[in-house]
């Protein structure tokens, strides 16, 4: 049985998400660290002929062995993949460096908004396309108040995106956003699922590929010669992941600020409620919702019935 025949998702398992998010990045990471044990390592003497002699010759038997253990090991880590991604943003103690990392994102911040002020030339057409391309990174990068500034860029983009998205509106992404989501038509949820599924995939390979990256120097480590530096391989691979994970992020965050803009009326249609004739009191009963979500207070608007509403 051949080592293409792993890359496949059993039946019944091949939903997209699953395979793009826990199947692949789990596959990827203990096939790598499979080759080096059937190599030689940890051992003085490692022979990649001898790697690829071994999984030529794999039985039906063990290479579904493999199969099995991967989809498990898929499983088990399905239920951590918020906090995988909460590590990500900077979800640890300050004793940890949370904290200078934090500091460093506010003043990358503060430079932000320094460039992306308005030019006191405006006849300036290179200055003013600088801060209006410095005030979009802003926008997408990080969040509009100062305390939700998070110390990782993946977790400043995530917080920019819960801080704008809907708020010009005068709702709270937070406590809206699963309402919302279930009332998205097929096209803007199916943009809001796949760059979701990019972040989650990309994030869940960065921390993946940096575990197989310690995993790698262990094994490596009394190897002869330079084979140690194969651990600079996964060690790559999660860098280029986490900062692909960030622009993803920010893709997200466009595609949730798109549903917003899109389906915030579908939500009213939903909830039996009026469609607003005007901004003020579109403002006053999103406001009365996301106090009702948020913290329990009945809201005043009236309910409408059959189809008069809009």
């Amino acid at each position: 049985m051949s080592l293409d025949a792993l890359a496949e998702m059993p039946a019944g398992l091949q939903g997209s998400r699953f395979f793009r998010v826990y199947y692949f990045p789990t596959y990827a990471v203990l096939l790598f660290l499979l080759v080096l044990v059937w190599a030689g390592a940890p051992g003085k003497r490692i022979s990649f002929k001898a790697a690829w002699e071994t999984a030529a010759g794999l039985e039906i038997a063990e290479a579904l062995l493999i199969i099995v253990v991967v989809v498990l090991l898929a499983l088990v880590l399905h239920p951590f993949q918020s906090a995988l991604v909460g590590l990500l943003e900077g979800g640890w103690p300050a004793a940890l460096g949370s904290g200078l990392l934090r500091r460093l994102q506010l003043a990358r911040r503060k430079n932000l908004t320094t460039a992306a002020a308005a030019p006191p030339d405006t006849a300036d057409d290179q200055a003013v396309q600088a801060a209006g391309r410095a005030a979009g990174r802003l926008r997408r990068r990080y969040p509009t108040r100062e305390h939700l500034v998070r110390p990782t860029a993946l977790g400043n983009a995530l917080a920019a995106m819960q801080d704008n998205a809907g708020r010009v509106y005068g709702l709270d992404a937070v406590v809206v956003w699963p309402r919302l989501y279930a009332v998205l038509g097929e096209t803007v949820r199916g943009v809001v699922d796949d760059r979701r599924d990019t972040m989650d995939s990309t994030a869940r390979l960065a921390v993946s590929t940096g575990i197989a990256a310690v995993a790698t120097f262990a094994l490596l480590s009394q190897a002869t010669h330079w084979w140690w530096l194969l651990g600079f391989v996964p060690l790559a691979v999660s860098v280029i992941s986490y900062r692909a994970a960030v622009h993803a992020a920010v893709a997200y965050g466009e595609s949730v600020e798109l549903a917003f803009d899109l389906h915030r009326f579908d939500l009213l249609t939903a909830l039996h409620l009026a469609v607003p004739a005007d901004r003020t009191t579109e403002l006053k009963i999103n406001q009365e919702l996301c106090d009702l979500w948020r913290q329990g207070v009945p809201p005043t608007a009236g309910y409408v019935t059959g189809s008069g509403n809009g």
